[in-house]
């Protein structure tokens, strides 16, 4: 059985099962080119320089086997960027220094033409690692996999909405415990799903958008929702399954 953490005041999780690995999702890489748009003054290079800084830090306070990303590691959607062409291949050097696994998202479209041959990349339905389920979260799991207990997955990079609330725009965790037979009708038994904050701490500020929300077929298959707890990044709980629908 997989051992999870939240590592304080980090959007990552650690995974133990003999080795270590540590999780993070949504980067979204080429964004810088929506806060060019809107005047902001940003050097890409130096967005990849805090992304690896960040890391690194992660890297050497945890000394982790793997790193796992759940998707979204860049922007655009289908096609890949100037920006992403360029920053890109400076990000994906952090797999020389670490065995690095990608599990694509629906942003990830053609990654596989620039992601490097020291970086694993699995398919879109993720990766198992005994008991835990590791995806980005925008594809239904197959039944082949109803023997797992929990789901890790990013895609819905939570965030606390609430003008003039000291916590408006903080990133969130949220751990769900539901019915298994929601997302595998032949299962029985409880499923714990964690949603992973998005990694990219600049994202909510280009896309503060208070009525659009990424959408998770796992979660709208959720009909038994045991209960849920809303986590902010230095470990405070915020709330519970009153106001799951409020956060994603």
């Amino acid at each position: 059985m997989v051992k999870t953490r939240i590592i304080p005041l980090q959007p990552a999780l650690v995974l133990e099962n003999g080795q270590k690995s540590i999780v993070v999702t949504d980067l979204h890489i080429g964004f810088e080119a929506s806060m060019i748009s809107n005047n902001i003054n940003v050097q890409p290079s130096d967005m990849i320089q805090e992304i690896h800084s960040s890391l690194h830090q992660l890297i050497e306070s945890e000394k982790p086997d793997n790193l796992i990303i759940l998707g979204d590691i860049k922007s655009s959607v289908s096609s890949i960027s100037k920006i992403e062409w360029q920053t890109l291949p400076l990000f994906f050097e952090i797999g020389k220094k670490i065995n690095t696994i990608v599990i694509p998202g629906n942003h990830d479209g053609n990654l596989a033409s620039i992601i490097p041959n020291y970086v694993t990349m699995t398919g879109p339905s993720g990766l198992i690692i005994d008991d835990t389920l590791l995806t980005h979260g925008h594809v239904l799991p197959s039944e082949n996999f109803s023997d797992i207990t929990r789901i890790v997955m990013g895609h819905l990079h939570p965030v606390y909405l609430q003008e003039g609330s000291v916590l408006d725009g903080q990133r969130l965790w949220i751990s769900i415990i539901a019915e298994k037979k929601d997302i595998f009708p032949s299962s029985k038994g409880s499923l714990e799903i964690i949603i992973v904050p998005s990694f990219n701490r600049y994202f909510y500020a280009t896309y503060k958008k208070r009525n659009k929300k990424s959408i998770s077929p796992i979660l709208q298959r959720i009909r038994n929702l045991h209960s849920a707890k809303i986590v902010t990044l230095d470990g405070s709980i915020i709330g519970d399954e009153s106001i799951l629908r409020e956060i994603i």
